[in-house]
């Protein structure tokens, strides 16, 4: 194998690198951090990951550093960086939800709008989109840096924070009330432009992006195979709901039909005992760890 195929990938470092490292872990890729290493190994000769802070990612497979990585939107946003992005991954540290970006100050705060906060001081770490945000809004304050614990600033330390949420559970306990949403964010694949124009490293990061969307359609899904009468096959089939249109099987009798379907787990303990009832029989229920369209 040449040097020049290898794929310099980057990992978060973080709050999402928990997350990442289970995606491709069942995606079919393990990749094992050792404490105090910046350089995870992984069971893939051609590729070699490197952790780096998500804030700082765009910026690194900007300049040809990395050739991927995964970052969140808002800190491509953050940091202008011109990178490809190429799948939207819809994972974070807690949910499958978009973070949040919100402008936020204590509940007993006079401020209502963001036209309240004009000559006011705002602590955040998203200093170029909390700007941007402001600018917008034609409001002019002073913007600082935040080093970590934002939530705790105001009032003391500053009139407003601007800070990422995902549950909203820290800003209520610091008893701060949103204002506004600034952004809502995802996860996101980013490539280096360069390395994407080259042909095996593009091949290379579309098999993984295929496995790792692959992964993230089935979660939360299973397989339900049964055995139905012809005669009740259309009870059957107004029962279910489908991914797309169930498979339909002959048996080797003639008045009895395979169906099997893939449906969302919180549904099978609903959907079971009334596909009993409508003439299903031999139902079987199984995990599936990919979904590729």
């Amino acid at each position: 194998m040449s040097a020049a195929n290898v794929l310099k990938l980057g990992i978060p470092a973080g709050s999402l690198q928990e997350a990442t490292v289970e995606l491709f872990r069942r995606s079919g890729f393990n990749i094992t951090i050792e404490k105090r290493s910046y350089f995870p190994t992984i069971d893939d000769e051609e590729i070699e990951c490197m952790l780096i802070r998500a804030q700082e990612m765009a910026r690194y497979v900007e300049n040809g550093v990395l050739d991927a990585g995964l970052t969140g939107h808002d800190w491509i946003q953050e940091t202008n960086a011109d990178v490809q992005e190429v799948a939207e991954l819809m994972f974070s540290k807690v949910s499958r939800k978009p973070v949040r970006w919100v402008l936020c100050v204590p509940e007993n705060s006079p401020v209502q709008t963001v036209k309240d906060l004009q000559g006011k001081r705002i602590a955040t770490e998203a200093v170029g989109l909390t700007r941007r945000y402001l600018e917008k809004n034609g409001v002019e304050a002073k913007v600082e840096f935040s080093w970590g614990a934002t939530e705790v600033k105001p009032p003391k330390l500053a009139d407003a924070i601007v800070e990422v949420t995902e549950t909203g559970s820290s800003l209520r306990a610091n008893n701060l009330r949103i204002v506004d949403e600034i952004l809502q964010s995802t996860t996101r694949f980013i490539v280096n432009k360069q390395s994407y124009e080259d042909s095996w490293k593009r091949k290379k990061i579309e098999d993984i992006v295929l496995l790792l969307q692959a992964t993230m359609a089935a979660e939360g899904r299973v397989v339900l195979m049964m055995n139905v009468p012809k005669e009740r096959l259309s009870d059957v089939l107004g029962i279910l709901p489908a991914l797309k249109k169930p498979t339909i099987a002959n048996l080797s009798d003639e008045n009895w039909l395979d169906v099997t379907t893939i449906v969302d787990e919180k549904l099978v303990r609903s959907l079971i005992p009334r596909l009993k009832d409508a003439g299903a029989c031999g139902i079987i229920e199984y995990s599936i760890s990919k979904i590729i369209d």
